[in-house]
């Protein structure tokens, strides 16, 4: 047992830095009974992400109860880019379905060298602390294909969509020794080399938003947790006064 527990206990470093990519993981902080954030998180995806990545696990009706959106208000605001492109001519999208995006597969391993993942469970592969690690460490690279690169996902294919609201950055290096004596260079902060629409605070609370989404699509059901849950505690409170009284009647007799 102990040697188990030795064990365990040198695979947490291993694991995190295995899920993190070997960079500090920041803290997403999210929070699913914040429906306003959920909503313009979704309002981001639905906009920045969804030309090229579906959540085909998840229903526009079902998104938009959750997230407290009439149908009318998904359609208008959330259903602009899905593909339609197999649905009759003349006929209108339906609120119930799926989020896909319009990116022919084909074309889209083509352009970015490999198939684009459907992001319905990332949240839950990878962490909230690394989608928000992520969406921040984007930094310029002209010798990547894209012309940047990823602090946290190294060699990313991807190009920088959220740039526009951010602006474009490039690395603040430092180089120190290793624990073998070799020198390795480490990304310490960032300089901006173009402004973005939002200042730096703005982006970090739209990432954020756009995690929280994220984490809420991965696992819709944790929305319905939370709310039986309120109700769990307060029965069990209950049950413990009922129970707390019935004892002391039955103790009353035994005295």
């Amino acid at each position: 047992m102990k040697k188990l527990t030795a064990f365990l206990l040198m695979m947490v470093p291993v694991v995190s830095m295995a899920a993190g990519g070997g960079v500090k993981l920041l803290d997403a902080d999210v929070d699913l009974n914040n429906q306003a954030s959920l909503q313009r998180g979704a309002q981001l995806y639905v906009n920045y992400c969804m030309g090229c990545h579906s959540l085909s696990y998840m229903r526009y009706n079902r998104m938009g109860e959750d997230l407290g959106l009439s149908d009318e208000q998904v359609v208008q605001n959330l259903m602009p880019v899905a593909d339609f492109s197999n649905l009759p001519q003349g006929e209108t999208p339906k609120i119930g379905s799926k989020m896909k995006n319009a990116m022919p597969g084909e074309a889209a391993e083509g352009w970015f060298g490999t198939k684009v993942p459907d992001l319905s469970v990332v949240a839950r592969s990878r962490g909230p602390d690394w989608l928000y690690t992520y969406l921040k460490t984007f930094y310029v690279d002209e010798s990547r294909p894209m012309g940047v690169n990823n602090e946290a996902f190294p060699l990313v294919g991807m190009p920088h969509v959220l740039w526009e609201l951010e602006g474009l950055k490039k690395p603040v290096y430092e180089t120190h020794e290793n624990d073998d004596g070799e020198e390795v260079r480490e990304v310490v902060d960032y300089e901006f080399i173009k402004e973005g629409s939002m200042s730096p605070a703005e982006y970090d609370d739209a990432m954020r938003d756009l995690v929280n989404f994220m984490v809420y699509v991965g696992e819709p059901a944790k929305l319905d947790r939370y709310k039986i849950g309120v109700w769990v505690i307060l029965f069990l409170v209950i049950l413990f006064f009922l129970a707390y009284a019935l004892k002391k009647e039955y103790w009353r007799d035994v005295h």
